[in-house]
């Protein structure tokens, strides 16, 4: 299968795990002052994955802080009985696993019902044919360049192969479904996630970790493959 090209403006979503969580709001005001295009938020409960994060009343908190929609990964199971919160909290986008839950399918639905996008999250384990009957629902693919559960990982570059062949199959369905990437992206990794096929990059301490988050993420968008 042909690489795909280049994005040419990548839609750049720091990671609020990454972010100091001694002074939250700030930093969501700094990030949207930044140029960040959304705000991630990896809900995490110590289950499906083996940490814990934050529930809604953190992301309700943090909505009166920026306009920047809010891009809710939610790795817990059941995932079902929270997706009403999350949205009355203020999510924008709620994303779910394929293991999260016994009738997927009905997931989406759920969450297009409550007003809010709806995205698939792909582990590196995860084959694209667990998707393939559910791409009419789905507004986000987000393919896991990492194990979830923890910042700070190495990315994986098996999973180059699958943005790849996701990128065709999204072209397929003639809908705009944003590919999404996230795990140990940095200026190095973001432009194999491109070229690949990706164009929204979830980022945490390559945004969070620099002392200039304008910088850090129009470093982000710019970069590109060595030669």
């Amino acid at each position: 299968m042909p690489t795909a090209p280049f994005h040419p403006a990548p839609l750049i979503a720091p990671n609020l795990l990454a972010a100091d969580f001694t002074r939250l709001g700030e930093e969501v005001d700094a990030i949207t002052k930044a140029g960040a295009d959304w705000l991630h938020l990896d809900i995490m409960d110590g289950h499906f994955v083996p940490n814990i994060s934050f529930g809604p009343s953190v992301v309700q908190a943090l909505r009166a802080k920026t306009a920047l929609p809010f891009d809710v990964h939610l790795m817990i199971n059941p995932v079902d009985p929270y997706l009403e919160a999350f949205a009355k909290a203020g999510a924008n986008h709620i994303l779910i696993h394929v293991e999260a839950g016994p009738h997927i399918h009905r997931s989406l639905e759920r969450i297009h019902s409550l007003g809010v996008k709806a995205g698939i999250v792909l582990c590196p384990a995860t084959p694209l044919e667990a998707i393939t009957e559910i791409m009419d629902l789905v507004d986000i693919v987000l393919v896991m360049t990492v194990n979830p559960g923890f910042g700070g990982q190495k990315f994986l570059h098996s999973q180059l192969n699958k943005i790849s062949r996701l990128r065709h199959m999204i072209t397929q369905t003639n809908r705009n479904i944003h590919l999404a990437v996230d795990g140990g992206i940095d200026i190095s990794t973001a432009p194999l996630a491109r070229q690949a096929g990706a164009n929204v990059l979830i980022a945490g301490s390559a945004v969070y970790g620099k002392t200039d988050y304008a910088q850090a993420i129009a470093a982000l968008r710019t970069a590109h493959c060595p030669t």
